[in-house]
């Protein structure tokens, strides 16, 4: 297995410090290998997309300015 090394900031620290039962190391494996499904996820369905970037960014527009509409 390989290692690799995590910089957190001093108050995440701190309260993982709380809870020193927890095994953190599994806590990040847990965490990146969710963030890679959901990436594998998202690459795949828009693996097969014909929009372009500007495409995405008008539709993207819209429905912000749909959704603050519909909040005024």
């Amino acid at each position: 297995m390989t290692n690799i090394t995590l910089t957190v900031p001093e108050d995440l620290k701190k309260n993982m410090d709380m809870f020193p039962e927890l095994n953190w190391s599994e806590v990040a494996r847990q965490a990146i290998n969710q963030k890679i499904q959901e990436l594998l996820l998202f690459k795949s369905i828009t693996s097969k997309s014909k929009l372009t970037e500007t495409d995405v960014e008008e539709i993207g527009n819209k429905i912000k300015k749909a959704i603050a509409d519909r909040h005024k």
